[in-house]
């Protein structure tokens, strides 16, 4: 039986859906309380203006998707098999979420509008102890030598604009949702060949 959601908590999902949706320069306060199915004056009692509401429901978005792949580097297995698992679960969370890289990106794009310390959500992928292994890797030649930026940025790239992008994809090559459902599948496979070819090094037999 699951556990019914508070008052705050209904809040929160509602401006969830809405500003992944929409903004926020998109929304307004008033279409998040009609979401949440209560008035504006309850919404901002619990959270005291549109921003503050906004702030809360982002940094839990961009933990959501970062720790939700980057869990995997506490676990105990090789280099090469957590990052397998890693762009597996990469595409997993994009196939259920897949507006949250575009949300992301946008509303980062609003540049000095837009207040977000990334500190904390830094200090806990620091935790997974991802930084410090793909370093050792590099520096026991396990992995290709690169700038962790430009790691970073290649699997991103990789595993997000397919999702970004689909709209484009879909219109380009006329395919319907089922059929794009298929192509993706397959574009896992050949992305995780080709990032774990391309990035570990192989070793002479």
């Amino acid at each position: 039986m699951s556990k019914e959601l508070s008052t705050e908590e209904k809040i929160r999902e509602a401006a969830k859906r809405v500003f992944v949706e929409k903004g926020f320069d998109g929304c307004s306060s008033r279409e998040i309380a009609k979401e949440a199915g209560m008035n504006v004056a309850l919404v901002n009692y619990y959270f005291c203006s549109k921003k503050q509401l906004f702030k809360l429901v982002f940094e839990t978005v961009m933990e959501d998707f970062m720790m939700s792949t980057l869990e995997v580097f506490k676990r105990d297995l090789s280099l090469e098999s957590k990052m397998r698992i890693f762009i597996e679960r990469e595409y997993e969370f994009l196939t259920s979420h897949p507006d949250i890289p575009r949300f992301i990106i946008s509303e980062l794009a609003r540049g000095d509008k837009f207040e977000f310390d990334p500190r904390s959500i830094l200090e806990k992928i620091e935790a997974t102890g991802v930084f410090g292994e793909l370093r050792k890797a590099q520096e026991e030649g396990i992995i290709r030598k690169m700038d962790l930026t430009n790691l970073m940025i290649l699997i991103s790239a990789n595993c997000q604009y397919p999702f970004v992008g689909k709209p484009l994809m879909k219109h380009l090559n006329r395919l319907d949702e089922d059929q794009y459902t298929e192509v993706m599948m397959l574009q896992k496979q050949y992305v995780t060949e080709m990032l774990i070819g391309y990035l570990f090094i192989q070793k002479n037999k």
